[in-house]
């Protein structure tokens, strides 16, 4: 058991604070590292249970127990598992309605005797409801009520008292971890899948938006015949703002592309703003398809020589939209 001085300071020494906290890891390290070494078929029998569950997980634990079961039921609904989290306390009060005979029920208590989770054995027993316990004590009740259970027992708490639930609760968390993944492994959950249920996120809008949700088109769009001129084509950049214009061939078949660093290279040398544009465009430009993902576009752009603008094309070349960086900021991909 770790001990803390039993005296409060106004400074601590920031030695001693350094080594009570490598401690406190080093203990609940130590703790994973042991329910890694004691995983058994019982961890393997839950994962099936849960597989072939025709209903929701639902999770439920009191006190320290209930914030990790609620990080748990978050976990698996992110992961491909549908669950959710039921107060103990709650249930015995209506929300017990909740629970349906083709759920399986993940209950957590570390000692295996919490009243409202043991309350709810009986009820669970009469639905028909499976019942995988995660507790400390494989003697306690709620584990022998269980189908399955998994041992999430540990030596010590990392507490100085050791009452706090510190290394319990770790290694509940890591154990709810490691039975969500090893059913998302299961399922053959991917990251688009994971992507999709969480389309708010940042991994969410990098692997769903597509160039077609974010590219410019229509009247936004600059884009000038091969037989304009410079001037002509300076009117369009000016008035489309994206530092560019596209180039197309009679048929509205990109042929090349025009940019702000092109203009001001040409007129270092020249001031002739009557010169036909095909004769200073950069041919053969980056360009991209309507169907490809954003990000696709961001490793193009960042490719050697880096450009802030991409035109998007279909399977013939022809001019359909365009893309800046800028708007690659707004859509917040990057």
């Amino acid at each position: 058991m770790i001990r803390f001085s039993a005296s409060p300071t106004a400074s601590p020494n920031p030695t001693h604070v350094l080594t009570l906290a490598r401690q406190v890891l080093a203990t609940e390290a130590h703790a994973i590292e042991a329910l890694a070494a004691r995983l058994d078929s019982a961890f393997a029998d839950a994962v099936v249970r849960i597989l072939g569950c025709r209903g929701r997980v639902i999770v439920t634990g009191m006190g320290k127990s209930g914030h990790i079961a609620r990080k748990i039921a978050a976990t698996l609904a992110s992961t491909g598992t549908p669950a959710f989290f039921v107060h103990p306390s709650e249930a015995s009060h209506g929300d017990l309605g909740m629970i349906t005979p083709q759920d399986v029920v993940l209950a957590l208590s570390n000692s295996g005797e919490t009243d409202e989770v043991v309350a709810l054995i009986p009820h669970l027993k009469r639905e028909g409801s499976g019942l995988i316990a995660m507790t400390g004590n494989a003697d306690s009740t709620l584990a022998r009520a269980a189908d399955v259970h998994l041992d999430a027992s540990v030596e010590s708490e990392a507490c100085p008292l050791g009452l706090a639930p510190t290394t319990s609760t770790t290694v509940a968390l890591a154990l709810g971890d490691a039975l969500a993944l090893a059913l998302l492994d299961a399922r053959g959950f991917s990251a688009e899948d994971f992507a999709r249920s969480h389309p708010g996120g940042t991994l969410g809008r990098r692997l769903l938006t597509r160039v077609s949700d974010i590219m410019r088109t229509g009247d936004a769009l600059p884009m000038v015949a091969q037989t304009a001129t410079l001037q002509e084509a300076l009117v369009v950049i000016s008035s489309k703002g994206m530092g560019m214009t596209a180039v197309l061939d009679d048929d509205a078949r990109v042929v090349g592309i025009f940019t702000d660093g092109d203009l001001r290279r040409y007129l270092e040398q020249n001031r002739e703003l009557t010169a036909p544009i095909r004769q200073l465009i950069k041919t053969s430009p980056r360009t991209i398809h309507a169907d490809q993902l954003a990000v696709d576009a961001i490793a193009l752009m960042e490719t050697a020589p880096k450009i802030s603008q991409l035109l998007v094309v279909d399977e013939k070349q022809h001019l359909i939209g365009a893309l800046h960086m800028h708007d690659l900021f707004r859509a917040r991909i990057l």
